[in-house]
């Protein structure tokens, strides 16, 4: 069996969705460990262990949460030595990619980004990865083992199989060169709306909504339905919504219950975010949109009007 580890990265003492959506692929591919570091990292063991992993290697020094990237940097490579892996998987987020790609570096080995999916082939490891906006995918195998691959949020999803890992300190000297960049402040924007990426209800608006004042609309629907709202490329780069709203190839990739796309034509760059999506619904105005293509349902009419018609119906069910 191969040895796979997942890179549980946690945020704040808590595991990101990645990290266990990363544990349903590592499972299909061997023996798995996951590397938990900082605040949280013993707590979270027991989660990682009904997910899957046989060891769970914790550390739970301050560096980890204090300085960027290098103290993980440090702990990986100090677990890489005294026992290699074959494949190591990181979560395509922000944090993760830094450490990833310190850590390749430091092995002198290839990295693969931004993959949709990983299977072992011909005694290696090859990775899908989409090009041309998400139109095609490329097979990119890795050139040395261990095997370094960023997973897009939202490609598998997350399911407990139960079990209990054997939790193992992971002993790490940190250099004092590795404390360098650190954190000075952390901002958390307060919300008590449902986060994009872990709503079971999606509406996304595009261009069809004919300007930034249309999109309480939306807003009204969400909050109805108890769903996020998300936007195309095309509206974020308008200025209309914030980027942080954005679902697509350079956005964020969700995996609801239900996607409804407004006003939405459906270009590539932005199904490869939603095509996950287990029903999508489609309302647009021209019956011929990509978007009608790929839908469970699609409503051809005008959206301004269909979509307070379908808030109202909604609301009135809930009476």
């Amino acid at each position: 069996m191969a040895k796979v580890w997942v890179y549980a990265e946690l945020n704040q003492g808590t595991l990101t969705p990645a990290a266990l959506e990363l544990m349903a692929k590592a499972r299909e591919l061997g023996d798995v460990d996951a590397i938990a570091l900082g605040a949280g990292a013993k707590a979270a063991a027991a989660t990682l262990g009904k997910h899957g992993a046989k060891v769970v290697h914790v550390n739970e020094d301050a560096a980890f949460d204090d300085f960027i990237a290098e103290p993980a940097t440090d702990a990986l490579a100090s677990l890489h030595k005294e026992q290699p892996a074959d494949v190591i998987l990181f979560g395509f987020t922000p944090d993760s990619r830094d450490v990833a790609g310190r850590f390749a570096a430091r092995l002198e080995v290839g990295l693969i980004s931004n993959a949709g999916d990983v299977a072992a082939k011909d005694g290696g490891f090859v990775a899908k990865v989409p090009y041309f906006g998400g139109a095609k995918l490329a097979s990119m195998k890795a050139n040395k083992n261990p095997a370094i691959v960023l997973v897009r949020p939202k490609s598998f999803e997350a399911k407990e199989v139960g079990g209990t890992a054997e939790v193992k300190d992971l002993k790490v000297t940190i250099d004092v060169a590795s404390k360098r960049a650190h954190v000075t402040e952390r901002v958390v924007e307060a919300s008590e709306k449902v986060k994009l990426e872990e709503a079971r209800v999606v509406i996304s608006g595009g261009r069809g909504m004919g300007g930034p004042d249309n999109f309480p609309l939306l807003e009204d629907l969400a909050t109805a339905l108890g769903g996020a709202v998300g936007a195309s490329r095309a509206v974020v780069d308008a200025g209309w919504v914030p980027y942080s709203m954005q679902v697509g190839q350079t956005g964020k990739s969700v995996r609801p219950g239900v996607y409804i796309a407004v006003g939405i034509s459906g270009a590539m760059q932005h199904t490869v975010g939603m095509k996950a999506s287990k029903v999508i619904i489609a309302i647009n105005k021209d019956a011929e949109a990509p978007i009608m293509k790929m839908a469970d349902l699609g409503v051809v009419g005008d959206a301004l009007k269909i979509v307070p018609a379908l808030t109202a119906a909604v609301k009135a069910k809930k009476k």
